[in-house]
């Protein structure tokens, strides 16, 4: 077992999962572009770049496989922790009759209490080994990932808060963009904790302390990922995962505390009375740019690191990337307290690698009732972090693939009856959305229907679906019709569902008549009722993927690997992150 990112680099090494690139590759761009190359390969390897013209390495792709995840967290199985969790909730809500059976409970709660973080007064703690006299970011090797990206953009933060008035800790992964050598930009949206206690500290006229590590158990920046409630700590449930409390140390400048075993630690603060400053584009994990907004600056006081310190790094873009397997990890682990507390009909949740996330939901339920499908739905939309999720389709039975949640909507799904439209949050990077944060949201009810739910029998549809294209709009009769863009191959089938859950508000760009749903999954830059800006696709400029092209040979990442951005350039519009007219 490994204790520290140094042990789960070589833990890695030892199960073959892992390539140290020992030729110099650039951080700006080139270990984007490697990287997009390895990570779409069939759950492609761990890389480590040792030569990257700073004196520390980087590792990336270390969760992108089933099996790096389940070794980060160390587990055999996903399975396991929803079974422990079962189990240790089901015991402490048990009703206990007697003196002896609440005893019986003693020593689980003692062991739970173990999990707790520690905080430790010690003299030289691991992270704080090297002290640099003056910080400064650019001795680290920062990734600028895509070519309209606005910067150099630190991708695997963990950034610690604390409450202005219960000094309660958050731990969130927010992303950073470097500025200068002692300034970044804080990419928190307003729906989250770190973003809320910003709006404390400025209410209370006070500066906002932040520290930022990097590294350290890799169960750490998991835990950070993942959608908590706000009253239960990251590092807790890190505990949880190991069954070792993580062991905390104080920052030198800042009254915060990080983890000991951190590789790098930026300590700095927020001053809520300056002005907000420009963050973005970046090639966001929705497989577009999101474009320039306002947020917050840090200032950093310090900058300390371990010897040996190993930077960690993460890219995003089209689907799929290193982000869809810690999602997928999210979506086993949290679906049992979904369970437990509002939805217990639910059997299994599914986020397709398509649906970046939050944009499409697969949910299976053990129906009893009529209208069960849609409590689901709405019971899920409040739900933490799944208010942003966009389409919700409900089944009787697992799927796990999109064809198999097709075949289950031709079998059960009427569109004029098991079409269920509402309006609520969706994710600040929608951008398809009229109003940013806010729009339409659907279920789609593919359940076999109870006889309170049966209706007059529709005239036999042969076709479930087409794709067209808006200029070959077939009259032939189906339960739904997706309408993209004349440059898209419709028979690609994956990215096809990808824009669909990128380019359409269901509010506007679903209709149902004569029992089709008919949704618009175009482009809508330059549409007369679509005000926003509209992104363009995240895909590697030519120069540096004819750099990779010709330092493949000397990389050792195995046969030849083109770039997946060749399969995308058509969909780029122009030059920069934003669609705009020319001339």
């Amino acid at each position: 077992m490994y204790f520290d990112l140094s042990g789960y680099i070589d833990y890695l090494e030892a199960k073959n999962e892992l390539i140290r690139i020992s030729a110099f590759v650039d951080p700006e761009l080139e270990i984007t572009e490697i990287t997009d190359r390895i990570s779409k390969s069939n759950e492609g390897k761990a890389l480590l770049f040792t030569n990257t013209g700073t004196k520390f390495p980087v590792l990336i792709n270390a969760f992108g496989s089933d099996d790096r995840i389940r070794y980060a967290l160390g587990i055999n199985d996903l399975d396991d922790i929803p079974r422990e969790l079962d189990s240790l909730f089901g015991n402490l809500s048990a009703p206990k009759s007697g003196l002896w059976e609440k005893l019986r409970m003693l020593p689980t709660l003692a062991h739970i209490s173990e999990w707790f973080p520690r905080s430790l007064r010690m003299k030289n703690p691991s992270c704080q080994e090297v002290v640099m006299p003056s910080p400064k970011l650019g001795d680290l090797p920062v990734l600028k990932c895509w070519p309209h990206d606005g910067g150099r953009f630190i991708t695997l933060p963990l950034v610690h808060t604390k409450d202005v008035e219960t000094g309660r800790r958050n731990v969130g992964m927010y992303r950073l963009q470097i500025y200068d050598d002692s300034t970044t930009g804080m990419h928190w949206h307003r729906h989250k904790t770190g973003a809320r206690h910003f709006e404390g500290y400025r209410k209370a006229g006070k500066i906002m302390p932040v520290a930022v590590s990097l590294g350290g158990d890799p169960v750490y920046a998991w835990c950070a990922a993942a959608p908590l409630p706000e009253n239960l700590d990251e590092y807790l449930l890190a505990g949880f995962l190991r069954k070792n409390p993580v062991r905390l140390v104080k920052c030198l400048t800042q009254d915060i505390e990080v983890p000991e075993d951190s590789d790098f630690v930026i300590e700095g603060y927020i001053d809520p009375k300056e002005v907000f400053v420009s963050e973005g584009p970046f090639g966001d994990h929705t497989g577009v740019y999101s474009l320039q907004d306002l947020y917050p600056k840090m200032h950093v006081t310090c900058i300390t690191y371990r010897r040996g310190a190993v930077y960690p790094a993460t890219i995003v873009g089209i689907p799929p990337q290193e982000d869809y397997y810690i999602s997928k990890a999210i979506e086993k682990i949290f679906l049992k307290p979904i369970q437990m507390l509002i939805a217990p009909e639910i059997k299994e949740l599914f986020l397709p690698k398509e649906g970046v996330s939050h944009n499409i939901a697969v949910v299976s339920i053990d129906k009893t009732y009529p209208g069960q499908a849609i409590k689901t739905a709405n019971a899920m939309w409040g739900a933490g972090q799944m208010m942003f999720c966009k389409i919700i389709i409900v089944l009787d039975d697992n799927a796990y693939s999109v064809t198999a949640i097709f075949e289950a909507i031709a079998k059960h799904w009427n569109p004029a009856t098991d079409t269920y439209f509402s309006r609520g949050p969706l994710d600040i990077l929608d951008h398809a959305a009229r109003q940013q944060g806010f729009g339409g949201k659907m279920c789609i009810d593919a359940t076999k229907k109870l006889i309170e739910e049966e209706t007059a029998v529709p005239e036999s549809i042969a076709t479930t679906y087409i794709f067209c294209n808006e200029d070959s709009i077939p009259s032939a009769k189906t339960k739904l019709m997706v309408i993209f863009d004349r440059d898209i191959d419709v028979s690609d089938f994956e990215t096809c569902v990808w824009l669909i859950g990128n380019n359409v508000d269901v509010s506007y760009d679903c209709k149902i008549e004569n029992n089709c749903l008919t949704v618009d999954a175009r482009t809508k830059f330059g549409k007369k009722d679509f005000l926003r800006p509209w992104p363009n696709v995240v895909c590697m400029n030519d120069e540096t993927i004819n750099s990779v092209d010709n330092k493949w040979p000397n990389l050792g990442t195995g046969e030849f690997i083109p770039s997946p951005s060749l399969k995308y350039k058509h969909l780029v519009k122009n030059e920069g992150a934003e669609m705009r007219f020319e001339g």
